[in-house]
């Protein structure tokens, strides 16, 4: 269980999903000091005695609980959209790696290194090692430098695939017939898993990511040997 707890709540590996982090947090305290002032609001109602029979209007009040949201909803909508347009910029990338979805596998191209391509299967439960991941684990992981800009573009081969490392705060749509983008900056290195996240048929959870964050002389190092 402690394996499956590492696994499924990894730490943040990209200065986005650490925004993405901060802004949970930031919201979470909004809807808590929200949720405080509402319960004492009707405790009190419940346990006072007070009743003004002949209340027919009451203008301030009204104007309080109108303006109140108003500003609420600023504060979470200004870095909301700050990280919307975060998320879809693309700065500059070092590295392109283009990712194809299959059923039920993923195939990869390094078409800035001679066209390097692999496939990437799961590892069936019965070749797995001590230190594999069941269901999680695949025979070819992705090799990346971290400090580096990268971007993904993604399709799709067949059905509609998505794919998803939520430790990076990627998620995009494998389309086919579409090649859709996405970047992301990894800070540091580990081996970062993730899933397909579309529902693509019968075989949808058993085709896992796995993305190896290397520094850039021993992705240099990957790349020579490759060739």
């Amino acid at each position: 269980m402690a394996t499956w707890y590492s696994i499924s709540t990894q730490d943040s590996a990209s200065p986005l999903m650490e925004q993405l982090i901060y802004f949970h947090d930031h919201t979470l305290m909004i809807l808590l000091m929200i949720t405080i002032l509402v319960g004492y609001l009707m405790m009190s109602l419940f346990f006072n005695k007070l009743n003004y029979r002949f209340l027919l209007e009451g203008q301030m009040i009204e104007l309080i609980w109108t303006i109140l949201p108003a500003i609420t909803l600023i504060f979470i909508a200004l870095p909301s959209l700050n990280l919307l347009y975060l998320l879809d910029e693309i700065n500059n990338p070092m590295i392109s790696i283009k990712s194809i979805g299959h059923q039920w596998y993923w195939s990869y191209e390094y078409t800035d290194f001679k066209n390097i391509e692999f496939d990437s299967y799961m590892i069936p439960s019965n070749e797995l090692k001590i230190n594999n991941f069941r269901l999680l684990d695949v025979d070819n992981r992705i090799v990346l430098p971290y400090n580096s800009q990268i971007r993904m573009m993604v399709t799709a081969a067949d059905v509609l695939h998505s794919w998803t490392i939520p430790s990076l705060s990627v998620k995009i749509d494998a389309t086919p017939g579409r090649l859709n983008q996405i970047n992301f900056f990894m800070n540091r290195a580990g081996l970062f898993y993730g899933q397909c996240s579309e529902i693509c048929g019968a075989n949808h959870s058993f085709m896992p990511i796995v993305l190896e964050s290397i520094s850039p002389n021993y992705f240099i190092k990957w790349i020579s040997k490759m060739n």
